[in-house]
């Protein structure tokens, strides 16, 4: 199986950068991972309706390139589907049943992502109603994607 994670910015926080290589490491024995980093565009401390969209379009289009059209694409939003541990890895062994052998999530900055990468998406994720930091985001997916995984092959880890 192999796993896309598209993600705007590059993580900055040393701590950050620990906690994904730990479970990229743990990963490592159930799938191939790879992840891709687009610039995140800049913008002002107070954007305008006009500059939030162009930079949508912007981070919209560097994600696009770098996704292919076979996949299975997850987007996480916030207006996405809520769901357990279980039912998310439910959702890769029904995917996997199916025929998926990729899956790509995307993470937004920290506009989030644009109408046209949702509509594409074969799933909208919502890990929360609350925010979180598109950085801290891409940690807390790759250890549910890990527990996931854990899960499925009924291996402890789980509680």
């Amino acid at each position: 199986m192999n796993i896309n994670i598209i993600a705007v910015g590059k993580i900055k926080e040393d701590f950050l950068k620990k906690a994904c290589a730990e479970f990229e490491k743990r990963l490592s024995r159930f799938c191939k991972l790879n992840i891709i980093e687009v610039p995140d565009e800049p913008m002002s401390d107070r954007p305008s309706e006009s500059e939030r969209e162009a930079v949508l379009k912007k981070e919209g289009g560097r994600i696009l390139a770098a996704m292919k059209n076979t996949d299975m694409l997850i987007s996480l939003c916030v207006e996405g589907k809520q769901l357990s541990s279980e039912e998310f890895a439910e959702t890769f062994n029904h995917a996997c049943i199916g025929g998926a052998s990729t899956f790509t999530f995307v993470i937004g900055g920290s506009l989030g992502l644009m109408h046209d990468i949702k509509a594409k998406s074969n799933l909208k994720l919502s890990f929360s109603k609350m925010t979180f930091p598109h950085q801290l985001m891409r940690v807390i997916l790759l250890e549910q994607i890990f527990r996931a995984f854990k899960i499925n092959h009924n291996e402890s880890y789980h509680k």
